[in-house]
């Protein structure tokens, strides 16, 4: 709510003072005392010979009612002024048992603003369970990723979704694919003997991880932005960002962007099932990252996430990986809506998917709970097996989105929700009083005529 000026609130709580020492004055009057005198003052006025007109219904009936004036704010606040000289502090005008209700009053509200958005033991239940089963699944059947004689291998889960893409995308057909002019384009240089500015490390093995153009998400832009423009787009293994036009592959290029589009799609078909696939999403990212001393080769962030490519973290090991995130996202999501339904909630309003930020906190929060666990799990896993390919990258990229919401919530949202909720309810009683008052002026203008100066 928006705080008045010192002198304002001043002039209000002295004018709420003095209204209420006026009301405490008139309710200190003896009406048995009161009526005696109005008596004896209309016998005397009787006695003297003025006539007294009886107030009654009938002269209310025929307009003839007594005049009833209504000061000015400004006359009110005049008035306050003069009678109380002194400051008026808003605890000032309750007494010591009004304030401890009104103290109870502010922590119920805020009890009933908590309560709409804290978990009970079946939400929590709930996410516990989903991180766990997550956790169990990534260590026992997603396994570390590892080259072998026949492949690459991981664990069972790991290694059926890759001979899925294997059969998806069989390795002739690919080949045969890669080979085609429709597949070509000028970022997919290999070495350096085709560039103009030296790429540091470009080569057969590292050549998708160094160009922007063969990540699975920002191929979309980067991507489809050199085939337009005939370039390469580059992080090479230093960390330099180098943009360039590669003349052996000028006629690869495309002027119409939906056949850009298409041509990025076609081309990522081709690479993903070869020996040295697509990186993970954001992976080349990682080659900027040009500081730390992990481990006893005392690597940076960079070179461990480039070791990481070349032993197998590609493309095919991250959708391996993101099983473990569905199953959270489901199990949360499922019981998330049962327990709603159940609960009595009409099923449009249990579907656990909003574009309202605020209608499904609990969801997020349940979430968070279990991607919290599930990486906490993972990082036990990465520190006792001491690999960083047991890392489960999708994961924590699903973690930080949703401690980013969870901050984003705590310092931002909620304050604004809480505000806003309290204020309604106060807008509520605030609405009470005016009905009553509405209803007393109603009363009187039927027995006054009412003059507003």
């Amino acid at each position: 709510m928006k705080k008045l000026p010192n002198s304002d609130e001043q002039i209000i709580n002295k004018v709420l003072k003095y209204q209420e020492n006026e009301l405490n004055s008139i309710k200190n009057i003896d009406k048995d005392k009161l009526e005696k005198t109005i008596s004896n003052s209309e016998y005397l006025l009787n006695h003297l010979g003025y006539k007294i007109e009886k107030y009654n219904l009938k002269s209310i009936k025929n307009n003839n009612r007594p005049v009833l004036t209504i000061p000015t704010w400004e006359e009110m606040c005049q008035e306050a002024s003069n009678s109380i000289k002194e400051n008026i502090d808003i605890q000032d005008l309750f007494t010591t048992d009004e304030l401890n209700q009104n103290e109870l009053a502010i922590k119920n509200l805020n009890d009933e603003f908590k309560s709409l958005y804290k978990l009970d033991n079946i939400d929590v239940a709930i996410s516990v369970f989903a991180g766990l089963l997550a956790s169990i699944i990534d260590i026992l059947l997603i396994g570390i990723p590892q080259k072998t004689s026949e492949g690459i291998k991981a664990g069972k889960l790991s290694d059926y979704v890759r001979e899925w893409f294997d059969k998806k995308y069989p390795e002739k057909e690919m080949l045969e694919l890669a080979n085609s002019k429709i597949s070509k384009v000028p970022y997919d240089a290999q070495d350096n003997r085709n560039t103009k500015i030296n790429i540091e490390g470009l080569s057969a093995y590292y050549h998708r991880l160094l160009t922007l153009g063969h990540d699975p998400f920002l191929g979309f832009l980067f991507g489809i932005s050199d085939i337009l423009n005939g370039t390469m787009t580059s992080i090479d293994k230093k960390g330099n960002i180098v943009s360039q036009v590669v003349e052996n592959y000028s006629d690869r290029k495309e002027s119409d962007i939906f056949k850009a589009f298409v041509k990025q799609v076609i081309h990522f078909k081709s690479d993903i099932t070869t020996s040295m696939g697509l990186p993970a999403p954001f992976m080349g990212l990682f080659n900027l990252l040009q500081f730390g001393k992990i481990g006893e080769e005392e690597q940076t962030i960079a070179e461990i996430v480039q070791g990481m490519y070349f032993e197998g973290y590609d493309f095919i090991q991250f959708c391996s990986s993101s099983i473990s995130n569905m199953i959270i996202e489901s199990i949360v999501r499922i019981f998330y809506s049962i327990k709603k339904i159940k609960n009595g909630n009409k099923i449009e309003d249990s579907i656990p998917f909003s574009k309202d930020k605020t209608s499904k906190v609990k969801l997020s929060t349940m979430l968070f709970i279990s991607h919290s666990i599930a990486c906490s799990v993972n990082l036990g896993k990465i520190y006792f097996s001491k690999n960083p390919l047991a890392i489960n990258y999708p994961e924590w990229l699903t973690f930080a989105k949703y401690s980013y919401k969870q901050l984003k919530w705590a310092l931002i949202r909620k304050p604004q929700l809480k505000e806003a909720y309290i204020n309604n309810k106060l807008f509520d009683s605030l609405q009470e009083i005016y009905n009553e008052i509405n209803e007393t002026y109603k009363e009187y203008s039927e027995k006054y005529n009412i003059i507003l100066n």
